[in-house]
């Protein structure tokens, strides 16, 4: 498997504070990569860089599947390629479920419309609410929601989905019913890339568990590596607080 996300000396600073301090990464196709680490620990803004969402130093590269990440006409093409799904939904409210998921099909890689409902009608299925497709955001729970929000970013048939902490808006009852389908997606050879404060989804799914703490990542590893021998003290406190060991 290539590589399919590079990034080197990732630096990001928000006037004089330091939010990543030179960061190298590496994600190779098909690889699924949760994140963890304690809030503010820059987790968000380093996939929020991978298609641009945070602008960061001069001096840092990053490239997705050979195409490098800047502003300007490439970086329509990085997007085409990254789906994202946020903490908040952000679904369109005034619209139907159904047109949510294809709209950017339409709009972005100029699908007839007959074909983009086929195709949301099989996402919307394939994450479990095919019967809401006719109802509108506000008639759905925050469960049904995000996984419309997956659908939508399943539609344009990305190369990477990013997902920033995808359950930490939702009722705890919810957050299974996001998780199961993030675990079946995991198993279709999607290349994920997962902010997540859910230690039993990274440990279960993850090929890889990067550690974060303070805009470094402090170590990576098999999710046997993190969990059961990390070799910092820094992810053993972090691990016992959030696992209350």
């Amino acid at each position: 498997m290539g590589t399919l996300i590079s990034i080197r000396d990732l630096r990001k600073s928000y006037g004089t504070f330091a939010v990543l301090h030179g960061i190298d990464l590496d994600i190779a196709e098909g690889e699924v990569v949760c994140v963890i680490g304690p809030s503010g620990s820059g987790k968000s803004t380093l996939i929020r860089c991978i298609n641009h969402l945070e602008g960061f130093s001069a001096e840092s590269a990053i490239t997705v599947d050979g195409i490098k990440v800047q502003p300007g006409a490439a970086l329509a093409r990085v997007r085409a390629e990254v789906g994202m799904v946020f903490q908040s939904f952000n679904l369109f409210p005034h619209m139907t479920v159904l047109r949510n998921v294809m709209l950017a099909p339409i709009r972005v890689r100029n699908a007839a419309p007959a074909e983009a409902e086929a195709k949301a009608r099989d996402l919307l299925a394939r994450v479990g609410i095919a019967e809401q497709a006719e109802k509108y955001p506000g008639q759905l729970s925050g469960g049904q929601q995000q996984r419309v929000a997956i659908a939508r970013a399943l539609a344009m048939e990305p190369k990477v989905l990013l997902f920033d902490e995808p359950t930490s808006a939702l009722d705890p009852e919810m957050v299974g019913e996001v998780l199961d389908v993030m675990k079946k997606l995991a198993g279709t050879g999607v290349t994920m890339v997962v902010v997540t404060h859910e230690m039993g989804f990274a440990r279960q799914v993850a090929d890889r568990v990067i550690f974060m703490d303070g805009g470094r990542i402090v170590e990576s590893g098999t999710p046997a590596d993190i969990f059961d021998t990390p070799r910092h003290e820094r992810t053993r406190s972090f691990l016992r607080a959030v696992l209350n060991h």
